[in-house]
Parts: C-alpha cells; sequence; structure tokens
C-alpha cells in the first residue's frame, strides 16, 4: 500500500511537472502576443523585491562572513593572504549571491505564489476569472514571473555587495588583513563576464521560481489540505530546478580552464 501511494504520488508530481513546463511555453508565448497588466506587475514587483530585500542582504552578509574565515585562515598560512578578496569575489558572483538569493527567494515567493494561487483554485476564483473573460496566466502568471525574473537580478546584485561587505570585515578585523588589498584582490579577479553571468542566473532561476509556483498553484485540488501539499510540493520542486538548472548554466559558462586567479595573482 505504501509503495502504491508513493508511486501515485510520483505519478502526479510528475503531471504537474509537464503542466509546469507547458506554462512556462505559454508565458513565453503570452509575453510575446499579449498585453502586460502593469499593475498587477508592479504590484509583484514590490512584493518580490523590497519585501525580500531584508532576509537575502542578512543570508548573504553572514555568507561572505563564514566563508571568508575558511578561505582567509587557509590561504594566510599559504602566504596567499592577498588573494582572499578575489575567491571571495568571485565565488559570490559566479555561485554563492545568485543561488543562496534564488533559494531565499522560493522559500519566501515561489511558496506564497503557490498558496495564494492555489487557494483561488479551490475557492473557485479562477472559474470566476473565466468567466470574466480574463486569462489567468495574463492575469497571475505573467506579472509574477515578469517580477522575479526583473527583481532576482537586482536582489543578486545587492547580496554581492552584501556579501563581500561581510568578507571584508571579517578580514580586516579578524584576520588584520588591508581593506585595500582586500578590495583590489576582488577588482582584479572579477571581469564584467563574471556579473554578466551572476545577472543571467537569477534571470533564469526567477523565471523557474515563477513558473513553477503558479503552476502548482493552478493544479492545486482537494480543499485546504491540497493548497498546504502544493506549497510544499512547489518549494521542494523550485530547489531542485535551481540547483539542476545551476550546474547546466555553469557548464555553459564556465567549462575549460580558468584564468582568474593567474589574472589577479
Amino acid at each position: 500500500m505504501s509503495e502504491t501511494t508513493q508511486t501515485n504520488s510520483l505519478g502526479v508530481w510528475g503531471q504537474r511537472l509537464l503542466a509546469a513546463i507547458f506554462l512556462g511555453g505559454q508565458v513565453i508565448v503570452h509575453l510575446l502576443t499579449r498585453k502586460i497588466h502593469r499593475r498587477n506587475t508592479l504590484d509583484q514587483m514590490a512584493a518580490v523585491g523590497p519585501e525580500s530585500l531584508l532576509i537575502a542582504l542578512i543570508t548573504a552578509a553572514f555568507v561572505g562572513m563564514v566563508f571568508t574565515i575558511q578561505v582567509a585562515r587557509e590561504f594566510i598560512n599559504l602566504g596567499a593572504g592577498r588573494a582572499v578578496g578575489g575567491v571571495l569575489a568571485l565565488s559570490l558572483t559566479r555561485e554563492l549571491a545568485p543561488v543562496l538569493t534564488a533559494v531565499v527567494l522560493a522559500g519566501r515567493v515561489g511558496s506564497a505564489f503557490a498558496a495564494e494561487i492555489g487557494t483561488m483554485r479551490v475557492t473557485e476564483q479562477i472559474d470566476a476569472l473565466y468567466m470574466l473573460k480574463t486569462d489567468p496566466i495574463d492575469y497571475l502568471v505573467i506579472p509574477r514571473a515578469i517580477a522575479c525574473c526583473l527583481m532576482l537580478p537586482v536582489l543578486t546584485v545587492l547580496s554581492i555587495i552584501t556579501g563581500m561587505a561581510g568578507g571584508m570585515l571579517v578580514a580586516t578585523n579578524l584576520y588584520h588583513l588591508s581593506e585595500t588589498v582586500f578590495l583590489d584582490s576582488a577588482r582584479n579577479f572579477l571581469q564584467v563576464w563574471d556579473l554578466c553571468s551572476a545577472a543571467i542566473k537569477a534571470f533564469c532561476f526567477g523565471g523557474l521560481i515563477a513558473t513553477i509556483g503558479c503552476s502548482w498553484g493552478l493544479t492545486t485540488t482537494g480543499g485546504a489540505k491540497g493548497v498546504g501539499q502544493s506549497t510544499t510540493t512547489a518549494v521542494v520542486t523550485a530547489l531542485l530546478a535551481i540547483f539542476i538548472s545551476n550546474f547546466f548554466l555553469t557548464w555553459v559558462m564556465f567549462q575549460g580552464t580558468g584564468s582568474a586567479v593567474l589574472r589577479g595573482a
């Protein structure tokens, strides 16, 4: 009985995943052919961006400080203390800031999308939109997708800055590294492409979070219990999508051997 339940659950999850992929295609088509609800989009941008800013910055600050502790103690023993700032900058821009900010957004915003739209589904508000000749994709999904795709890169850039500030605070006060050396190392290691890659990753992650959250909400059944299950599953699926897509994006952007450390040395 337990194995049958697990099989059924996996089958339902697969069907909802296919629905999310189909919804993503619909979003792209509607963006190219339909009119955007500006007011809804601005409201969602405010909910995704400013309301998520504090938790994203706190996360970035402590990640930057912890990473600096781990790197500085080893690099100083190797006589490479001057490279601490550059290694932190590369790690934040290429991986830590876009991925962790997306994780924060998936937990906060993706769950909210699934819960809100799921509640609308089980209370037949989605059906009411159809009766009013309003497409739920245009009215509900696209504003949220645009908000996530635009605001996540902004949050990522701010997280990079905050993470660097937290790392510099630890490096200068605990390991007595010069602020000038720390910042010069970061400037020498980083290239414009590193910042562009962070923005591209954040844009893609934002689209995944919005699409999965909205899709799980639109396919919710089973009343209040179904809303809770959709919310949890949407977050888990969004996290899996972020980590899997991050691998492929990283492979495309940074495959081969690198030269950042040699350039900054």
